[in-house]
């Protein structure tokens, strides 16, 4: 049977003006065109608010502000540790008080420079160099131009130490999931770059984990550098998120939100250990749902389909920086949990056998049982497996079980989001 004309016939053809195309008509007036977001932007991760928008971290604020405010008077700031669970504020405040630090010791004459890094992202120590020098480069007063790639850290270290001393006085660092580093020399490198004469610049790191064991991990040279400060941030209640949400009403056209979204909203994130990031998450997914459904209004229904949305985002987020092989073996182990509802865990020779399979059938690389063993271990560090020592029974000895954290749905989603596993579907 021949094919049916296109009913976009429309859709298909050029247009003079780029901004009469229909597929991306954003006439704001037309009768059709339901307007749901007014400040998008209040809702993306890793916006930092004015301050009366910041719920419930008064405190916190004023301890981190304590520990940088020397540099606001050309002195050395404090180095300072931030534990704290997913979405309780600990980066968002780090930023916020960086920046008021910044402003405050410009307007003093103060040269300050200011970092952020998020480790998950740039997880190695060449990454994490590149990324500061590049950031904190001024090039009309260093005349610097520093590559992308093709160099090491030493390099970028080189780069970084003549930087500091040409356009600044201080410099603070931040180190988002700093436990999501492969290597902690940077740690060493930072802290310890004035008092081994490698730059005359105060250079001060706000480390940030969501692991408080994330320390133990630390060798004791890298501790004895730090000389850190350390802070625990603890969940928001119940009501701090229902002020956090109505803090963001305004991302939204007046009338749009239905009475019962930010109470579900923030509902759901005091079940999740007062997750304010996941609330804002799925308040934003509900948006845009109710966006393409052309509503008039962001109804319960859109919260709830939007909760899942936000867990696969939370758990693909988790997963950045991860490498394919990871993802294999996090697919392999849901398909087990998959196919084994009642079972309450793995052993790594199981994992291996379903992990092969897998790899064999996109024709990748296997790696050997035991390095996938340790990248189990790795991701039972990150939250993502819990592994736990069982014993085998008489004559076989004990072992390590290992299972998902995470709904095996939102898992499998998750990591074939990323093309290189599609065939995998």
């Amino acid at each position: 049977m021949a094919e049916e004309p296109s009913q976009l016939t429309d859709f298909n053809e050029r247009f003079e003006d780029p901004s009469e195309d229909p597929l991306f008509d954003f006439d704001e007036e037309a009768p059709d065109r339901a307007n749901i977001f007014a400040r998008k932007e209040l809702l993306k991760v890793g916006h930092v608010p004015e301050s009366a928008r910041i719920v419930g971290r008064d405190d916190e604020i004023k301890a981190v502000a304590a520990e940088l405010r020397p540099i606001v008077q050309g002195d050395p700031p404090n180095n300072v540790m931030i534990y704290g669970k997913t979405g309780t504020g600990k980066s968002l405040v780090a930023r916020h008080v960086t920046e008021r630090a910044r402003r405050a010791a410009t307007s003093n004459d103060v040269a300050v420079g200011t970092v952020y890094v998020d480790c998950a992202q740039h997880n190695t120590q060449t990454r994490v160099a590149r990324t500061v020098t590049r950031s904190l480069n001024e090039t009309d007063a260093t005349d610097f131009d520093i590559p992308r790639a093709g160099i090491g850290s030493g390099e970028y270290y080189d780069y970084l130490w003549e930087i500091l001393d040409t356009a600044y006085e201080s410099v603070i660092i931040i180190l988002d999931e700093v436990d999501r580093l492969d290597d902690d020399d940077i740690l060493m490198q930072l802290s310890r770059a004035r008092e081994s004469g490698k730059a005359d610049c105060h250079l001060g790191v706000i480390a940030v984990s969501n692991k408080i064991e994330y320390r133990d991990r630390l060798n004791e040279r890298v501790k004895s550098s730090l000389r850190e400060e350390e802070f625990v941030f603890q969940p928001y209640d119940a009501n701090q998120l229902r002020q956090i949400m109505k803090h963001r009403r305004d991302a939204f056209y007046d009338d749009v939100l239905s009475d019962d979204v930010i109470p579900l909203t923030a509902a759901i994130a005091a079940q999740e250990h007062g997750d304010a990031r996941k609330a804002i998450e799925i308040l934003r997914h509900a948006g845009e749902l109710a966006e393409r459904d052309n509503a008039e209004t962001v109804t319960e229904e859109h919260v709830r389909d939007a909760q899942e949305w936000a867990q696969i985002d939370r758990f693909e987020e988790l997963l950045r920086g991860s490498t394919t092989q990871v993802k294999f073996i996090l697919y392999s182990l849901a398909l087990l949990s998959e196919e084994n509802p009642n079972s309450d865990g793995f052993s790594t020779s199981r994992i291996y056998g379903r992990y092969q399979e897998t790899a064999e059938k996109i024709d990748a690389t296997i790696l050997s049982e035991h390095r996938v063993y340790e990248l189990l271990k790795e991701q039972a560090f990150l939250g993502v497996v819990e592994s736990t020592r069982t014993g085998g029974g008489r004559g076989q000895g004990s072992y390590l079980e290992h299972r998902l954290v995470q709904d095996t749905e939102i898992v499998l989603k998750s990591v074939l989001r990323d093309s290189r596993l599609e065939d995998l579907a």
